[in-house]
Protein backbone atom coordinates (compact mmCIF):
# COMPACT_ATOMS: atom_id res chain seq x y z
CA UNK A 1 0.00 0.00 0.00
CA UNK A 2 1.47 3.39 -0.95
CA UNK A 3 2.37 5.97 1.66
CA UNK A 4 2.90 9.69 1.32
CA UNK A 5 6.65 9.12 1.12
CA UNK A 6 6.16 7.31 -2.19
CA UNK A 7 5.22 10.56 -3.96
CA UNK A 8 7.22 13.43 -5.41
CA UNK A 9 5.92 16.95 -5.96
CA UNK A 10 7.45 20.04 -7.52
CA UNK A 11 8.09 23.06 -5.34
CA UNK A 12 6.86 26.46 -6.48
CA UNK A 13 10.40 27.07 -7.70
CA UNK A 14 10.14 23.94 -9.86
CA UNK A 15 12.47 21.54 -8.06
CA UNK A 16 11.42 17.97 -7.30
CA UNK A 17 10.62 17.39 -3.63
CA UNK A 18 10.44 13.77 -2.49
CA UNK A 19 7.64 13.72 0.06
CA UNK A 20 9.72 11.22 2.03
CA UNK A 21 11.30 14.44 3.35
CA UNK A 22 8.27 14.59 5.67
CA UNK A 23 8.52 11.02 7.01
CA UNK A 24 7.61 10.90 10.67
CA UNK A 25 5.62 14.15 10.56
CA UNK A 26 1.92 14.78 10.95
CA UNK A 27 0.83 16.68 7.82
CA UNK A 28 -2.11 18.68 6.63
CA UNK A 29 -2.19 18.56 2.83
CA UNK A 30 -4.36 21.33 1.37
CA UNK A 31 -5.34 22.36 -2.15
CA UNK A 32 -5.21 26.14 -2.07
CA UNK A 33 -6.23 29.12 -4.19
CA UNK A 34 -5.53 32.85 -4.03
CA UNK A 35 -8.94 34.07 -5.25
CA UNK A 36 -11.33 31.85 -3.30
CA UNK A 37 -13.79 32.70 -0.55
CA UNK A 38 -11.74 30.37 1.66
CA UNK A 39 -8.41 32.06 0.86
CA UNK A 40 -8.33 33.73 4.32
CA UNK A 41 -7.76 30.22 5.69
CA UNK A 42 -4.11 30.75 4.78
CA UNK A 43 -3.93 32.72 8.04
CA UNK A 44 -5.25 29.80 10.09
CA UNK A 45 -3.05 27.32 8.27
CA UNK A 46 -0.01 29.46 9.00
CA UNK A 47 -1.00 29.61 12.70
CA UNK A 48 -1.09 25.81 12.79
CA UNK A 49 2.33 25.73 11.13
CA UNK A 50 3.78 28.16 13.66
CA UNK A 51 2.24 26.40 16.66
CA UNK A 52 3.09 22.79 15.79
CA UNK A 53 6.08 22.75 13.41
CA UNK A 54 8.53 22.25 16.28
CA UNK A 55 6.61 19.10 17.25
CA UNK A 56 6.84 17.45 13.81
CA UNK A 57 3.92 18.98 11.95
CA UNK A 58 3.65 20.76 8.61
CA UNK A 59 1.04 22.11 6.29
CA UNK A 60 1.75 21.29 2.63
CA UNK A 61 0.02 23.70 0.22
CA UNK A 62 -0.84 22.75 -3.35
CA UNK A 63 -2.33 25.57 -5.44
CA UNK A 64 -5.14 24.43 -7.71
CA UNK A 65 -6.91 26.25 -10.54
CA UNK A 66 -9.61 23.63 -11.19
CA UNK A 67 -12.41 25.41 -9.36
CA UNK A 68 -13.67 28.50 -11.24
CA UNK A 69 -10.10 29.52 -12.13
CA UNK A 70 -9.46 30.76 -8.61
CA UNK A 71 -5.68 30.24 -8.86
CA UNK A 72 -4.72 31.73 -12.23
CA UNK A 73 -1.33 33.10 -11.15
CA UNK A 74 2.15 31.95 -12.01
CA UNK A 75 4.33 30.22 -9.42
CA UNK A 76 6.05 33.55 -8.70
CA UNK A 77 2.71 35.33 -8.26
CA UNK A 78 1.43 32.62 -5.93
CA UNK A 79 4.60 32.71 -3.86
CA UNK A 80 4.51 36.52 -3.58
CA UNK A 81 0.82 36.50 -2.66
CA UNK A 82 1.25 33.85 0.04
CA UNK A 83 4.33 35.50 1.51
CA UNK A 84 3.19 39.12 1.37
CA UNK A 85 -0.50 38.72 2.21
CA UNK A 86 -0.43 35.82 4.71
CA UNK A 87 3.25 35.44 5.74
CA UNK A 88 3.12 31.78 4.70
CA UNK A 89 6.16 29.79 5.83
CA UNK A 90 4.86 26.28 5.16
CA UNK A 91 5.95 24.50 1.98
CA UNK A 92 4.04 25.46 -1.14
CA UNK A 93 4.17 23.32 -4.24
CA UNK A 94 3.56 23.75 -7.95
CA UNK A 95 -0.01 24.24 -9.12
CA UNK A 96 -1.75 20.87 -9.55
CA UNK A 97 -5.01 19.35 -10.64
CA UNK A 98 -6.76 17.45 -7.86
CA UNK A 99 -9.48 15.75 -9.92
CA UNK A 100 -9.73 14.06 -13.28
CA UNK A 101 -7.26 12.30 -15.55
CA UNK A 102 -4.58 14.96 -15.04
CA UNK A 103 -4.84 14.96 -11.25
CA UNK A 104 -1.53 14.81 -9.41
CA UNK A 105 -1.04 11.19 -8.26
CA UNK A 106 -0.82 12.40 -4.64
CA UNK A 107 -4.36 13.78 -4.75
CA UNK A 108 -5.72 10.75 -6.54
CA UNK A 109 -4.28 8.63 -3.72
CA UNK A 110 -5.46 10.97 -0.93
CA UNK A 111 -9.00 10.99 -2.33
CA UNK A 112 -9.03 7.19 -2.54
CA UNK A 113 -7.67 6.73 0.97
CA UNK A 114 -9.78 9.39 2.70
CA UNK A 115 -13.06 9.72 0.84
CA UNK A 116 -15.45 12.55 1.54
CA UNK A 117 -19.03 12.53 2.66
CA UNK A 118 -21.04 9.52 1.48
CA UNK A 119 -17.81 7.96 0.19
CA UNK A 120 -17.26 10.56 -2.52
CA UNK A 121 -13.73 10.48 -3.88
CA UNK A 122 -13.95 13.74 -5.84
CA UNK A 123 -12.47 16.81 -4.23
CA UNK A 124 -15.30 19.32 -4.23
CA UNK A 125 -13.51 22.66 -3.79
CA UNK A 126 -10.38 24.56 -2.83
CA UNK A 127 -9.12 24.23 0.74
CA UNK A 128 -10.06 20.59 1.09
CA UNK A 129 -7.69 19.31 3.77
CA UNK A 130 -6.20 15.86 4.32
CA UNK A 131 -4.63 14.94 7.66
CA UNK A 132 -1.77 12.46 7.30
CA UNK A 133 -0.34 10.60 10.30
CA UNK A 134 3.33 10.11 11.17
CA UNK A 135 3.31 6.83 9.23
CA UNK A 136 2.40 8.63 5.99
CA UNK A 137 -1.20 7.41 5.99
CA UNK A 138 -4.15 9.70 5.23
CA UNK A 139 -6.54 9.50 8.16
CA UNK A 140 -9.09 12.28 7.75
CA UNK A 141 -10.49 14.55 5.08
CA UNK A 142 -11.87 17.94 6.02
CA UNK A 143 -14.28 19.97 3.94
CA UNK A 144 -13.24 23.42 2.71
CA UNK A 145 -15.62 24.95 5.26
CA UNK A 146 -13.62 23.46 8.16
CA UNK A 147 -11.63 26.27 9.73
CA UNK A 148 -7.99 25.30 10.36
CA UNK A 149 -8.21 26.19 14.06
CA UNK A 150 -10.94 23.57 14.48
CA UNK A 151 -8.51 20.89 13.33
CA UNK A 152 -5.96 21.75 16.07
CA UNK A 153 -7.27 19.27 18.69
CA UNK A 154 -6.99 16.40 16.22
CA UNK A 155 -3.50 17.50 15.17
CA UNK A 156 -2.49 17.54 18.84
CA UNK A 157 -3.86 14.04 19.32
CA UNK A 158 -1.82 12.71 16.39
CA UNK A 159 1.30 14.57 17.48
CA UNK A 160 0.96 12.87 20.87
CA UNK A 161 2.62 13.76 24.12
CA UNK A 162 6.05 12.70 22.80
CA UNK A 163 5.74 14.81 19.63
Amino acid sequence: MPRLSDFVAKSLSGGDVPLSRYDGNVLLVVNTASNCGFTPQYEGLEKLQAKYSSRGFSVLGFPCNQFLNQEPGSAEEIETFCRDRYSVTFPMFEKVNVNGPLAHPLFHWLAEQAPGILGSKAIKWNFTKFLVDRGGNPILRYAPTMAPENIAPTIERYLGADG
